[in-house]
């Protein structure tokens, strides 16, 4: 090798390293055109590695030779003689632990490391430990095909390097080898020992490590693999220990109770199996009673216990969750530690949402806790209560209503309070927001009070009051009228703030207030305003805030609704800004998402703090350090612009539905953009995308002025040319995305949407896609759809039939799929049947919710009015489901099981009407049919009198009487006309002549009995009754003769 070569090289480099700008642009010149195009770079850049005394040259030689090795796919390097790259191979290995910092180096040259690095693990200095330790992982981390027969010596080594007794970074870089996972028995085997280096490093305060440790964890949780399920109690007692533990950082404690909320979430079934729930809310209550930070964006162990108590409502049956944290909830509030009585409400309320339906028969037990933390002597608690309350507004509306007259004086009270001022008006808000009617006995007090606040309080409580006055607008409705102008006029000045932070926070909500005004007032009312408010709509838009943008998208929508087609000459401006908003970078307009991922992944990797991680650009220069990038502000605008996609994509949906065919010319551009969001990483998104693109849909149907359709698997009305190709467009990416989508919510909404399009296009929208859409509700209702699976769950194993209320939503929805199939196919549906009646019907049972009970016995009775005469096969697996739904002990379930035998009667008695007109001279099978149907409506009659036409039924059914053939028939008979004489003897009135006569018949002596002994008594007892109201028939009917004393 060429000395003068080497030399220069190595002059370079240690010019690139100053800091004068001149003279690293020279050097980088001259490397690039007289260096870096020679193979031999690579062996100088190799012989600088090993002999510059400067470490920034070490380091800066090894990026620049790992480069050179790469270039042109190895190009460079496989043009250096074979004996010097086998130099390189050998000498590096013994180079990389000598040196003490991180050097990167080539794919090819970690191949021949293995053995090298197995014995660096195991050597007996600690530094070679260390760095044998962390390039395996690196190695392991990028390549793994190749290395599968030394999985279990890994193992091995890794399990010894775990309890290594002298280095914490070498029991922590083992750890990180979580990544490497492929035997599933022996990586069980180190979870235990996992978990105590974590320990480790959470007793050292090592944050840093601690965060990588975390990381390998919740990774392992996600995974389709079940590797923590052995453990995952032991587990979750580790990290509820971690975030329980005040002696550790709050940082700490947060990433500990963040794995834990995790765990709930994706091993949700090992929680629910070993019955988790009590001993982790137990854990969590004392971590709510500590102080809150008073940033509302500041994460704290408070908040983070708070999380995980949501999780565990909306994960987990409300069973297992409600009757625990209802008895934590009685201990701690009453408490006199006010910080007890706190906790206690904030966990009342974020465990709502999840346990609503379970907690509606217990709220009588709830209200009394929530009176008196309104009027506890300490603001914390009055707050908190606050908290709470808008919480059950939110999930438990006609609870909450019908408690207004308590309610309400409570919260003004709590408005004029400084300490609670803002907490009682967001409170106000959700209570307005549901009561109605109610409102007119309030309103005028309310609006007096609340107005004074807008001119005298702080920034942020009048923007809550806004919000509470825009809920008092929606719940008076039209009564808000007097109130209208002098309203507008105070937010006038809101309208038009430029801040940002608070006073943008305040636009805003002035914003959504104002078109809430409109809905309630009117158009001819809000139109003076209408075209000034459009204006401060669209200079929101260029204020640079996602959350104004987010504003005006929804002022927009509520326009679009009350002007309807008056709306249409704001499109061309309108419509280009949501397709601008869909299509914009989440992470900054110089960062596509492919970069961004790039970065993720070089923030997740680094041995230590004290070696800042360096986000590389594609050349490999250092762009920035770790700790210059704000990750928690990048992921807060990401946030941002999310939610302001999700309401972008919802908008387009509303304002095609308000203007109609003024919006035909932006369909096609709009379809694009949403279809291109249906894999957009924010369910959110996805969840408005999907319900956009069906409500387009339907509108486009609408507007193609469409014939009535038939149902029929048969399509004798098919969809217009251009309806047709925009279904092309838009189903089969929707079909993609339930194929990977993990959110139940949003599966939900598609199942939802596409019962309404169905219902709407008829079997047109079928025609093409029935199978795949009928497998998606067979999935659901099977509990085997991708986001109802679970990894710990055996692929054959039952669902468990107690279950998360979102759970039986998401039922529910594929309830409402399946009954739109047979609207759309009517009597064709009967085979359909035959698959989705057990699969329905079994969420009828005593131990399902009352959710699952109630959409079940809802959803048959829709199935009844889309099959109608072809249900009649059917009828008696119904029946039998329906009477026992007539015994529910809940109403709701009651009104749907009458509602489907309502339905089911007619359909059944139409089908046996022909059956009665019987010749007399007919086959015996058919005599025995009419005495069969005869014994059928009887049984009708008797199960459920009120849904029986009797008018219609009884000449026909006496008429048949006395039976002929079948004479065990006559006990249902019988037993219909005793109830009817019984319960409702006027009906019966125009037939009793013939029935006296029918009466003679089966008593005769003279014949074989024909009713059975103890018929024949009740008969006896009711021909006296009847000779009391009418002896003279009686008598001609020579039914004397068994009256008593006769």
């Amino acid at each position: 090798m060429d000395p003068h070569f080497v030399q220069g090289l190595h002059a370079l480099l240690v010019q690139s390293t100053s800091n004068d700008t001149n003279q690293l642009k020279t050097a980088t010149a001259r490397l690039n055109t007289e260096y870096y195009k020679n193979p031999a770079c690579i062996s100088a850049l190799a012989s600088i590695l090993a002999s510059s005394p400067e470490l920034a040259v070490r380091q800066l030689a090894a990026v620049e030779m790992r480069k050179r090795v790469q270039q042109r796919s190895g190009d460079l390097w496989t043009q250096l003689p074979q004996d010097e790259r086998q130099q390189i191979k050998q000498k590096l290995p013994e180079l990389i632990l000598n040196e003490q910092g991180c050097v990167s180096f080539d794919r090819r040259v970690r191949l021949v490391l293995l053995p090298l690095l197995h014995q660096a693990c195991l050597s007996t200095q600690v530094a070679h430990r260390e760095v044998g330790i962390y390039i395996l992982f690196t190695v392991l981390e990028t390549i793994v095909e190749g290395f599968q027969e030394q999985t279990q010596n890994f193992f091995s080594l890794f399990s010894g390097l775990m309890v290594d007794p002298e280095s914490i970074e070498v029991r922590i870089t083992t750890v990180r080898q979580g990544r490497y996972r492929t035997l599933k028995k022996s990586f069980q085997a180190l979870i235990p020992k996992m978990i105590q280096v974590l320990g480790q490093a959470l007793e050292t305060s090592d944050e840093a490590n601690a965060r990588q440790l975390f990381d390998v964890f919740e990774t392992l949780l996600i995974l389709e693999i079940p590797l923590l399920s052995p453990h995952i109690k032991d587990l979750a007692a580790f990290l509820l220990q971690c975030g329980g533990n005040r002696n550790l950082s709050s940082e700490l404690r947060v990433l500990a109770l963040n794995a834990l909320n995790w765990t709930i979430q994706y091993k949700k079934s090992k929680i629910q199996s070993q019955n988790l729930a009590a001993v982790i809310l137990e854990g969590l209550m004392p971590i709510t009673t500590e102080p809150e930070p008073e940033d509302s964006d500041e994460d704290a162990p408070c908040r983070s216990a708070l999380r995980i108590i949501d999780g565990l409502a909306t994960n987990l049956p409300p069973t297992q969750v409600f009757p625990a944290l209802r008895t934590l909830i009685q201990q701690y509030f009453t408490s006199p530690d006010p910080n007890c009585r706190r906790g206690a409400m904030l966990a009342l309320g974020v465990a709502v949402e999840g346990c609503s339906e379970f907690m509606t028969p217990l709220m009588d037990h709830v209200w009394p806790i929530i009176e008196t933390g309104l009027q506890d002597h300490e603001s914390s608690v009055r707050k908190a209560t606050c908290v709470a309350v808008s919480c059950l507004c939110e999930w438990l509306e006609e609870d909450c209503a019908a408690k207004h007259g308590t309610l309400i004086p409570a919260i003004m009270n709590l408005v004029h309070d400084p300490k609670t001022q803002r907490s009682a008006c967001t409170a106000l808000d959700a209570l307005l927001e549901i009561l109605q009617d109610s409102i007119d006995q309030y309103l005028g007090l309310i609006m007096e009070q609340l107005a004074s606040l807008l001119d005298t309080a702080p920034i942020p409580v009048k923007t809550v009051v806004t919000g509470a006055i825009g809920s008092a607008a929606h719940a008076s409705k039209s009564k808000f009228l007097p109130y209208f102008e002098p309203t507008m006029n105070r937010l006038q000045h809101f309208l038009v703030l430029g801040g940002e932070g608070e006073e943008g926070e305040l636009r805003g909500i002035a914003m959504d207030a104002v078109g809430t005004f409109a809905e309630a007032v009117g158009a001819d009312v809000f139109r003076p305003y209408f075209a000034d408010l459009m204006k401060q709509a669209f200079q929101g838009l260029e204020m640079g805030s996602p959350r104004l943008r987010e504003c005006s998208f929804l002022f927009f929508s509520v326009m679009a609704r009350v002007f309807g087609e008056e709306f249409a000459p704001y499109l061309p401006q309108v419509v280009p800004a949501l397709l601008a908003s869909c299509k914009q970078s989440e992470h900054g307009e110089e960062k596509d998402s492919e970069s961004l991922s790039a970065d993720v992944a070089a923030f997740a990797s680094g041995s230590s703090a004290s070696s800042p991680i360096a986000v590389l650009d594609s050349d490999g220069n250092i762009e920035a350090e770790m700790e210059d990038v704000d990750v928690d502000k990048m992921l807060e605008v990401n946030s941002a612009i999310a939610v302001e996609k999700e309401i972008a994509a919802d908008t387009i949906g509303a304002l095609f539905l308000a203007t109609r065919g003024h919006f035909l010319p932006y369909v096609e551009q709009c379809v694009v953009e949403l279809v291109s969001l249906l894999t957009h990483y924010y369910e959110g998104i996805r969840k408005s995308s999907t319900e956009s693109l069906l409500e387009i849909v339907r509108i486009f149907y609408e507007l193609s002025e469409p014939q009535e359709w038939q149902p029929g698997v048969t399509v004798t009305v098919p969809l217009q040319p251009l309806v047709k190709e925009l279904v092309g467009h838009i189903l089969p990416p929707l079909m993609d995305m339930y194929e990977t989508e993990d959110n139940k919510p949003v599966v939900a909404s598609l199942c939802v949407g596409l019962a309404d399009t169905i219902n709407k296009l008829g079997p047109a929208f079928v025609e093409n896609s029935l199978e795949t859409l009928c497998n998606i509700a067979i999935q659901i209702l099977e509990q085997k759809a991708l986001c109802q699976q679970d990894p710990d769950q055996d692929e054959n194993e039952e669902a468990p039939e107690d279950q998360a209320e979102y759970d039986s939503v998401l039922v529910s929805s594929a309830g409402d799929l399946v009954s739109a199939f047979a609207n759309a196919l009517g009597a064709d549906f009967a085979q359909l049947f035959v698959t989705f009646f057990p699969l329905i019907s079994k969420f009828y049972k005593e131990s399902r919710s009352l959710s699952d009970r109630s959409s079940a016995i809802g959803c048959l009775a829709e199935i009844i009015a889309g099959m109608k005469n072809a249900v009649t096969p059917s009828t008696e697996p119904l029946m039998e489901l329906f009477y026992k739904a007539l015994g529910d002990p809940e109403a709701e379930v009651q009104s749907n099981a009458a509602f489907a035998v309502g339905l089911l009667y007619p359909l059944l008695l139409t089908a046996l009407r022909p059956i009665f007109d019987v010749p007399a001279d007919a086959p015996a099978s058919r005599l025995n049919a009419k005495d069969n149907a005869a014994g059928a409506v009887s049984r009708l009659i008797v199960r459920n009198t009120a849904a029986v036409p009797l008018d219609q039924v009884l000449p026909v059914l006496i008429a048949a009487l006395p039976l002929k053939n079948d004479y065990l028939e006559n006990r249902p008979v019988f037993r219909a006309l005793f109830h009817l004489f019984r319960s409702n003897p006027q009906s019966l009135g125009p037939y009793l002549d013939h029935l006296l006569a029918v009466f003679a018949h089966v008593l005769d002596p003279n014949i074989p009995d024909q009713i059975g002994e103890d018929a024949r008594a009740e008969l006896i007892q009711l021909i006296g009754f009847l000779n009391t109201q009418e002896p003279a028939k009686v008598r001609a009917a020579g039914l004397n003769v068994f009256l008593p004393g006769a």
